[in-house]
């Protein structure tokens, strides 16, 4: 295993590894940032290429969105350069606009490989015809990151794009794809109701590719490597390469280059973290749920995750060992309870009315009734909202009383000791640390 430590401004550090014997294609070993020097140096910013014969090779790849929902990009990129052929301008966005606490990936990129993620914003942008293009982002250092690559390099090497550095205040939903295209706009950083998505009606009402950063940087390595090479790692259905932040389990947080497939029991035993400490894993970040120890017996990749009922999501593993899953969950709603955008009555009292079950079940005065109701709102509460926050919850609240029910039985008898001594608690539940420059 190959690791580095990115030195932080208030002296924290971000420790990044490859995995052994597959060569990282988006993480960069050497300390500091990658200048236009170096990047092109190792090849950046080849000569833009055809973009029907790019988008051939896009779908080919079977590249999946690393924001969470794994769409296949080639579609995305299809449907706007469709809809640009008909005879609008069209626009892109980079989003890096990370609301997962649990996840660090993409100001990682944006800090440190703020050119990688420009290149690949360029070729995507080529690919659908797009005069204009955002780097959408709440992280102050990522923006002058961003900002000061845009300073290194041509108007020839963007082939003419026009690129703005977008910043909003950070929040859980400010990342969703209509709530970018809203804040740009004009409007709160909050999710709209679709239709219309972004690819039918986006910035300025033109039609408009929303896409993650990690996506996106994808994109360079497929230019110089093409459809076949980014597949020879990961699965069928799940090619290439993703970043995964890892953390709990009392360990720092350790950002990996994984390929799609690996065995969580073999990330878990790399990252330190013995099986038999394992209670269960708090998957994709806080919006796919909870997964007990069967998640020993599961790999890294998005049809095997499905099949457990559990997701990927954007990649965000928190393993619990000492922490126990009931409070773990109780602060994961709680959460979802402040961040929700307020605009969904399902929504917001929905989160809120399940996040108050948990933390009664956590302190050990929860009623029968109340988990009832609860399983009843995680049945019935789903595609209620405009967003995904509501889908979040429920999926928490579900995988609570699906995969721990032993332990919750044992909450409503007030016989959970972790609970009784010291129970757990956070605002941001596994919080990889904002750090400010």
């Amino acid at each position: 295993m190959t690791t580095n430590s990115t030195v932080t401004p208030d002296a924290k550090t971000i420790t990044v590894a490859a995995w052994p014997s597959c060569p990282p294609r988006l993480l960069r070993l050497q300390s500091g940032v990658e200048d236009a020097t170096e990047y092109l140096s190792g090849g950046g910013y080849q000569p833009l290429p055809g973009p029907d014969e790019f988008l051939a090779e896009v779908e080919r790849s079977g590249l999946l969105g690393r924001g969470g929902a794994a769409f296949p990009l080639g579609v995305k990129l299809r449907s706007v350069r469709d809809r640009g052929r008909r005879g609008h301008d069209t626009v892109v966005v980079a989003n890096g606009e990370e609301g997962e606490p649990a996840s660090f990936k993409d100001r990682w990129l944006l800090r440190n490989r703020p050119h990688l993620v420009l290149d690949g914003l360029r070729l995507a942008a080529a690919t659908v015809a797009a005069r204009r293009a955002y780097v959408y982002v709440s992280d102050a250092w990522a923006a002058r990151s961003v900002e000061n690559a845009l300073t290194e390099i041509s108007p020839e090497i963007l082939g003419g794009l026009s690129i703005t550095v977008f910043t909003v205040e950070a929040g859980y939903v400010a990342g969703e794809e209509t709530a970018a295209v809203r804040a740009i706009n004009g409007g709160p950083a909050k999710p709209t109701d679709k239709p219309p998505r972004p690819y039918q009606q986006g910035i300025g009402a033109l039609p408009t590719l929303v896409s993650n950063v990690e996506t996106l940087a994808n994109l360079p390595y497929l230019q110089r490597h093409g459809a076949d090479a980014f597949r020879t790692y990961g699965t069928a259905s799940s090619p290439g390469t993703f970043l995964a932040t890892v953390s709990g389990g009392g360990r720092p947080p350790v950002l990996y280059e994984l390929p799609h497939g690996v065995a969580i029991a073999e990330l878990l035993s790399v990252h330190g973290v013995s099986a038999e400490q394992v209670r269960g894993v708090l998957m994709g970040g806080y919006f796919a749920g909870l997964l007990n120890r069967e998640a020993l017996q599961a790999t890294l990749d998005h049809e095997s995750l499905r099949a457990s009922g559990c997701g990927l999501g954007c990649g965000a593993i928190s393993v619990l060992t000492d922490d126990c899953p009931v409070a773990v969950a109780a602060a994961v709603l709680a959460y979802f309870g402040r961040e929700n955008a307020g605009q969904c009555g399902s929504c917001f009292n929905g989160t809120v009315a399940m996040a108050a079950v948990a933390e009664a079940l956590r302190d050990g005065v929860a009623t029968a009734g109340d988990v009832q109701r609860l399983q009843r709102w995680a049945g019935v509460l789903p595609g209620r909202g405009a967003c995904g926050t509501l889908d979040g919850a429920t999926n928490v609240a579900a995988s609570l009383l699906t995969r721990f029910p032993d332990l919750v039985a044992r909450h409503l008898d007030g016989a959970c000791d972790a609970c009784r001594g010291d129970a757990f608690h956070a605002m941001r539940p596994y919080q990889v640390e904002e750090v400010t420059a």
